[in-house]
């Protein structure tokens, strides 16, 4: 076959096609085969996929509201907002950190299903809850309740969807904190002062607790 191919091309050198053949039988060589391209030689597109909401958190435990405070950071892996950090929306703060926001504020949002929110690194009031942004990016929402909702908050009890009570702050009626996924929660009213004289005093959220997220996810991160 060499031979034909010369004697039908007699105006081209013959190192010229000797040249040819090397390069060409070079570049076979480093195609993949279909056999690498099916054991991952080859670059393959993957789709997104939805994480599920993470299930609410409880301290069974009693104690001081500090304390209490103190053994849900550590349990869902959140500290505190950086220094220099006084505000920030919740889907641009950095994952495993916990925030603040007034009861108006987190009303409106529930209500209105808005994607975002703001929190602040300290407190703003006695009465603000607090916000923790997991390592994945999920928002849970901090509060207490009491004993006989704790067993339907329970990921492994909880029926689809439970009416819930969550205060902003410790008592009697409400000794347990609990931490409940943001995307799971749906508000048709704002939150209740306890003590209508007291504007920084304990207040009360009545919402639903569904099974499935209710709304797009803040979720984001740094």
């Amino acid at each position: 076959m060499f031979h034909f191919i010369v004697r039908s091309s007699p105006h081209i050198p013959l190192r010229h096609l000797v040249a040819a053949s090397l390069v060409g039988l070079l570049f076979i060589g480093l195609a993949p085969s279909p056999l690498n391209a099916a054991r991952g030689g080859g670059k393959t597109e993957v789709l997104p996929v939805q994480k599920a909401a993470p299930a609410a958190v409880i301290i069974e435990g009693l104690g001081n509201e500090a304390e209490l405070r103190r053994q849900m950071r550590a349990k869902n892996g959140v500290a505190e907002l950086g220094a220099s950090t006084a505000q920030v929306m919740f889907s641009q703060a950095p994952t495993g950190t916990f925030g603040f926001i007034v009861p108006k504020l987190l009303g409106l949002a529930l209500v209105t299903q808005s994607p975002d929110l703001a929190v602040a690194r300290v407190a703003p009031a006695e009465n603000a809850y607090e916000i923790h942004k997991l390592a994945d990016g999920s928002g849970m929402l901090v509060g207490f309740m009491g004993a006989e909702l704790m067993t339907q908050v329970a990921p492994s009890q909880r029926p689809k969807n439970v009416r819930i009570a969550l205060y902003s702050n410790p008592s009697e009626k409400a000794p347990h904190i609990v931490a409940v996924p943001l995307v799971k929660l749906v508000a048709d009213r704002m939150p209740i002062r306890l003590d209508a004289k007291n504007p920084n005093g304990p207040v009360l959220l009545d919402m639903d607790l569904q099974g499935s997220s209710t709304r797009a996810s803040t979720q984001g991160g740094q």
